[in-house]
């Protein structure tokens, strides 16, 4: 029914992932954050079809550790998200899977 009235809104998101696991609804800023794959999405709630992306992919000598122990290097070997915060007016508090070694960081959205 909602496909046919064209209440729905189509998000290619990243080639060959379906790893949307983390949302962050920032009402006072009109955001919803999503966390994936070695991306966090930021999209506009007044215009959800704008959005920007910010690319935290994990580092070649992370995902060279992962891939010597054994991983599979495309579906395990990257930078999940998996936390995402509000920490102040400025900045959200974001972790990832860091390709088995988790790292966090802040990250300013202004």
């Amino acid at each position: 029914e909602m496909l046919e009235s064209n209440n729905i809104i189509n998000f290619n998101g990243l080639v060959n992932s379906s790893s949307y696991h983390t949302f962050l609804l920032d009402e006072e800023r009109s955001r919803l954050y999503v966390g994936a794959k070695d991306h966090i999405f930021s999209f506009n709630l007044v215009n959800i079809k704008e959005y920007q992306k910010i690319v935290w992919p994990v580092s070649h000598s992370r995902r060279d550790e992962c891939k010597w122990a054994g991983k599979d290097i495309l579906r395990e070997c990257a930078n999940f998200i998996k936390v995402l915060k509000a920490y102040n007016q400025t900045h959200l508090y974001a972790c990832g899977t860091g390709a088995f070694h988790p790292v966090c960081t802040y990250i300013e959205v202004g």
